[in-house]
């Protein structure tokens, strides 16, 4: 037995529920007399929906498929040896429900060199060999057709990325050590942490080829038939696949001070696993594989055995599992048909409502106002952006002609919406006027539309309690830009029955939004998070501690931006109209700043001017600023901070705002971009001892998202 059958052999008993991904191998004739090829064909035996992974015993089966055409290589049986995958998957790498059971660095380090020791082998046969990416590639997926000698790329592949950055980890079988010695250290920062630290961006097919991933890419119809007409001219000498020179001076150093300034901007130092494959990167550079293959053992063993990548596959089991079974959601069978939407209101989020609406559900929408140059307005906008589309080819011109024509505006509302099954607002965000523009839609809607507000903290019983049929009307709010954040925080009133729940859900889902049901309280869950949140921000700023030092406490966190900055983005109007209205429910615990009433009476967009490049201090907010003289620290202020925060999540579970603490998460992650680091919020307040600290215990069940003990 060899020493990677017993290393794959005893890292298998710690994945008992593995799906194991088999490598089947299979020979041809190449066209033109090229000779005889092997095809090992990755398939774990399930319909295209569920991926093939590599954990020990997969790579086992690997491992057992190289050993023969090993043996035929030598023999001369064969003159190369191809890879691929099932119909629509090529591979997306590593058995991650089994790494994150891993408790002991000796056994993470295990899984580590096991992926080595199968791939590098293809790298070692006495015969070239290729990966034919012909569909969704990930992570070890991407890995193992690194370690080939050549690669081909369909036009058609949807998804290619190297994601272990954004989990917590290191692209660590392969990928941080040979993706830049193939295409540059600055193309390789590019995939393996600018793409992955923006929210995990997938490359497409053509874009692996643009980048020098791939050597040749071929349309999806034929994908493999042309793979192997290439492969067989490769072969036989009529193909020479010529490679750009990687620049291994100055220019691979300033890539990876590149990266380094990427990570800086995103996690502020917060989550190791960049800045580990960026020391990996860095080292790459002297082209020497098995100390790179080294490196990347050891830092797969120190971060599995971390609290960041825990926390980054609970965020990736809320987003890919929790997101598409909403807890609470009533039967889909209640769900009535959509065929018509109306939106009330044509300013900038009515607009874009309006779009996504026609865009993904493909029916008419009218928009409505108070004058023609509004709706006007409105419709013009959603036609521009459709004409934005069509030159980003994003649509072709009989699509964009179809949506144009399905998007129109009306000033009679009794005309738009007579036979409108969806009808939402999105007008001024006061409670009179939210219930005069229902009141007047529920006069001329069919009886069984569903009455929808985009109210983003007012409450929606309140808003249905003076209509004749209170219980159609649902909570649906949206997150700016709407076309980006995928949350939608659906809200059940005291009165909305399942039917227009189930609708409203029906709804999201046709949008692609991430649906979450929370209980009508007042700005529901992101708002009122970040409004406490901010708030006491804002709380230590008037007391007296600069607004630097403030906004410096929370940056351990690695938040996508700063308050003040997020704040600048939100709009102060809208934060000092969320924070009066959650003081006027709970005065004991969320204030309204006197400061911050200045700076919007003042007509400021913000705290900050950004003339140099980088947010500083806006002499005339500093001006208008008055404080006290309680001057904290750093650390004094993120402690405050955090410790108002757990105290309001668990107030919020205690009032059932949502099911469980993971709703929590999943709210901040999709609708806020809270970072995957740290699994939301929850994971890093039990990690840190805040959670029982202030409501004495841990928000999630002991082992999800912890650090192993």
């Amino acid at each position: 037995m060899t020493t990677t059958e017993e290393l794959l052999k005893g890292a298998a008993e710690l994945f008992p529920d593995e799906v194991v991904t088999q490598a089947h191998v299979r020979h041809l004739d190449l066209p033109g007399g090229a000779g005889r090829f092997a095809l090992i064909t990755l398939d774990n035996g399930l319909d295209h929906t569920k991926p093939t992974t590599f954990g020990p015993a997969s790579l086992a089966h690997l491992n057992a498929a190289l050993d023969q055409v090993e043996k035929e290589a030598a023999e001369g049986a064969i003159v190369g040896v191809g890879v691929t995958g099932k119909p629509f998957i090529f591979a997306v790498g590593a058995d991650l429900k089994g790494v994150e059971l891993l408790k002991q660095h000796a056994d993470a380090l295990a899984i580590g060199k096991g992926g080595h020791d199968v791939f590098k082998r293809l790298a070692g046969l006495a015969v070239p060999t290729f990966a034919y990416y012909n569909g969704a590639a990930m992570g070890g997926g991407v890995e193992v057709g690194l370690h080939c000698t050549y690669r081909t790329v369909s036009a058609a592949l949807p998804a290619f990325s190297l994601p272990e950055v954004f989990l917590g980890l290191v692209p660590g079988w392969g990928g941080c050590t040979l993706l830049p010695n193939l295409i540059g250290a600055d193309r390789a920062v590019t995939v393996i942490i600018e793409n992955s630290l923006n929210q995990n961006r997938q490359l497409k097919g053509k874009q692996v080829y643009e980048l020098g991933i791939a050597d040749a890419i071929f349309e999806g119809a034929d994908f493999l038939e042309q793979s192997l007409l290439w492969t067989a001219s490769v072969l036989s000498g009529q193909t020479k696949v010529v490679r750009p020179e990687v620049d291994r001076g100055e220019g691979w150093d300033a890539a990876v001070a590149r990266g380094r300034a990427i990570a800086d901007s995103k996690v502020h130092g917060a989550a190791p696993a960049a800045y580990r494959a960026l020391d990996i990167i860095a080292a790459a550079k002297n082209g020497d594989l098995g100390q790179g293959f080294d490196a990347e053992d050891g830092a797969l063993a120190d971060l599995i055995m971390g609290g960041e990548l825990r926390s980054g596959i609970y965020a990736f089991n809320l987003v890919q599992k929790r997101a598409k079974r909403p807890a609470g959601a009533p039967d889909k069978s209640l769900a009535r048909p959509v065929t018509k939407v109306g939106v009330v209101g044509a300013g900038l989020m009515a607009s874009q409502l309006a779009l996504l609406f026609a865009r993904r559900l493909e029916v008419p929408v009218v928009l409505t106002d108070i004058d023609q140059e509004r709706v006007d307005k409105g419709v013009g906008y959603v036609h521009d952006e459709i004409d934005k589309l069509l030159l980003k080819g994003r649509v072709n011109q009989d699509k964009a002609n179809r949506l144009k024509a399905a998007v129109t505006g009306s000033l009679d509302k009794a005309e738009a919406f007579s036979d409108a099954d969806f009808v939402i607002e999105a007008v001024f965000e006061e409670m009179g006027v939210k219930q005069q523009v229902f009141a007047e839609v529920e006069a001329v809607v069919p009886e069984h539309a569903i009455l929808a507000t985009n109210t983003s903290s007012l409450s929606v019983s309140e808003m249905a309690s003076k209509l004749q049929h209170p219980e159609r009307v649902v909570g649906f709010h949206f997150f700016n830009p709407v076309a980006i954040l995928p949350l939608l925080e659906i809200v059940r009133g005291e009165k909305t029955d399942d039917a227009s729940l189930a609708t409203a859900f029906g709804v999201a889902k046709k949008l692609k939004k991430t649906a979450v049901l929370v209980k009508d309280a007042p700005a529901f869950v992101v708002n009122r998070i970040l409004t406490r949140f901010m708030g006491e921000i804002q709380n230590v700023i008037d007391e007296g501690t600069p607004v630097d030092v403030a906004e410096r406490a929370v940056e351990p966190l690695g938040l996508p931006m700063s308050p003040l900055v997020l704040l600048e983005l939100v709009g102060p109007a809208i934060g000092l109209h969320v924070s009066e209205t959650l003081h006027q429910a709970f005065p004991d615990r969320f204030t309204v700043s006197e400061n911050l009433r200045r700076v919007v009476e003042a007509g400021k967009r913000g705290f900050y001017v950004h003339d140099s490049g980088k947010p500083e201090l806006d002499p005339e907010v500093a001006a208008l600023l008055e404080q006290g003289d309680s001057v904290l620290t750093e650390e004094q202020v993120r402690a405050r901070v955090l410790e108002t925060v757990a105290q309001e999540i668990g107030l919020m579970l205690d009032e059932g705002v949502v099911a469980e603490a993971q709703d929590i998460d999943l709210c901040l992650i999709t609708g806020a971009g809270w970072p995957f680091h740290l699994g939301g919020i929850t994971p890093y307040l039990d990690r840190e001892g805040i959670s029982e600290r202030v409501v004495g215990q841990r928000f999630l069940a002991p082992g999800l998202a912890s650090v192993p003990a």
